[in-house]
């Protein structure tokens, strides 16, 4: 007003006018966006714990850990490999559970059915060829050590997935049925294949040496993938048999097109810490302001 008008008019023009509540009324509005802003940026405090029920398949994963895991024939070994496959698998699941099997001349279970992935990865890296002392491999002890993983749990459909370049030790008629008494707990069993069917030989290192793994009469052991066994198991229980590349190891593919499909199984996670939204408040304080500035009079 002072830029417009003449300093001696001024305060004739003001004479209606309450300075104090004009003001009061920009203030108002002021404060009034000043809480909306607030209310945007959602304050929180306080909290409950609230527990979070999911939905999802039982895995469990049997990965073998004898010797000829660390044939070359896939880069850079078959155990390598089928861990670095099995951990970038993991960390695209959502809310299923998975167990880890550690299979060679016996089996043992590495890590129950959970959905701590992060505990999960844990115990993965920790496997190697010296985890299970008994050497050879056997498919019929991981089989069965899978079933008393998923005793006392619920769900119609549980899936295992073996790992494996499937020399086993023990005769075909043990592993298959084996694979009957999962099919008869409601175990789908899916079958990866690593390695290569004309084999390759075996390097350990003794001493810092490379050398080639030797039998009992001094002869150099050559491991072949055994596709035929690993197709058996799968169909024996209605699932899967994929083999394993340098480029694709075949989880992601099985997981979409089979596993996923599977019955899924409600359980319980853990208490979860939720916090309570605020926001409610300064935005009913910022609505109320708006709603009482047009109702201050600037008049005397």
């Amino acid at each position: 007003m002072e830029r417009f008008a003449q300093a001696g008019l001024l305060p004739e023009l003001l004479r209606g006018v309450n300075v104090k509540r004009k003001r009061l009324k920009i203030m108002m509005l002021i404060l009034g966006v000043s809480l909306i802003l607030v209310s945007l940026m959602r304050p929180q405090w306080g909290f409950h714990w609230q527990e979070v029920k999911r939905k999802g398949v039982d895995i469990v994963i049997a990965l073998d850990t004898s010797k000829s895991m660390l044939t070359r024939d896939i880069k850079p070994s078959r155990l390598v490999r089928s861990k670095l496959a099995i951990g970038d698998f993991i960390r695209n699941l959502k809310s299923d559970r998975v167990g880890l099997v550690a299979f060679a001349g016996s089996s043992f279970l590495e890590c129950p059915l959970t959905i701590d992935y992060g505990g999960f990865l844990l115990a993965l890296d920790s496997i190697d060829t010296e985890t299970i002392p008994k050497g050879g491999t056997s498919l019929t002890t991981a089989v069965r050590e899978a079933i008393r993983c998923y005793k006392g749990g619920s769900g119609k459909d549980k899936a295992l997935i073996i790992i494996t370049d499937g020399e086993e030790l023990e005769s075909e008629s043990s592993v298959l049925k084996a694979a009957q008494e999962a099919k008869k707990e409601g175990i789908v069993i899916f079958c990866v294949g690593i390695g290569s069917q004309d084999g390759e030989l075996i390097e350990l290192t003794v001493n810092g040496k490379t050398e080639f793994l030797k039998d009992q009469e001094g002869n150099v052991v050559k491991s072949r993938l055994n596709e035929a066994l690993l197709q058996k198991i799968a169909l024996a229980t209605g699932g899967s048999y994929v083999r394993a590349s340098a480029t694709e190891f075949g989880l992601d593919a099985l997981y979409r097109q089979k596993i996923s499909k599977l019955e899924k199984v409600e359980f319980q996670d853990k208490l979860t810490k939720r916090y309570d939204e605020r926001f409610q408040i300064p935005l009913a304080l910022s609505l109320a302001l708006f709603l009482l500035e047009p109702l201050i009079s600037e008049k005397k």
